[in-house]
């Protein structure tokens, strides 16, 4: 029962218009708008000095999880990033809580004025120091209070 639901969804997805489409032509109609990353971590309040007062993010989303919050959304500059807290995770999707835990993410973040980068990051435990890269990149990278890394870099 289970592969016949799933052989229908997937014959749903592959057509368009009532024309089916090959798997090829599928993709070639597709566009990515976005792709935004989710931070699994203890607690957002920690996270939010390093999002918000260092680096001049916006909150433009919260969910309360009980006295604390569970979910934010923060922008800045057409980038986007979400924290979750783990509770709140568990909650949404039981079956991701132990794995987030164990998780660490890398973020590649492009900037345009590097020494104002340098300056936002001052005082943070650097996980990469600054260097010049092969691929023309001055980068630094710190761990931001969720446990993550974040590289800023800046091309010439």
């Amino acid at each position: 029962m289970k592969r016949l639901l799933l052989a229908a969804v997937a014959a749903l997805l592959l057509t368009v218009g009532g024309q089916a489409q090959t798997e090829e032509t599928a993709m070639a109609t597709t566009t990515f708008k976005k792709l935004t990353p989710v931070l699994y971590v203890e607690k957002i309040e920690p996270c939010l000095e390093f999002w918000v007062s260092r680096l001049g993010f916006e909150k433009t989303a919260e969910v309360p999880e009980g006295a604390a919050l569970g979910f934010v959304i923060l922008q800045r500059d057409g980038v986007e990033v979400m924290l979750q807290s783990y509770a709140s995770l568990e909650k949404d999707v039981p079956a991701f809580g132990e794995e987030a835990r164990r998780s660490t993410n890398f973020l590649f973040v492009e900037v345009t004025d590097f020494e104002d980068t340098l300056r936002r990051v001052e005082g943070l435990v650097v996980v990469v120091p600054q260097r010049k890269t092969f691929y023309g990149a001055t980068e630094i990278g710190v761990r931001e209070p969720g446990g993550h890394v974040v590289v800023f870099a800046a091309f010439e």
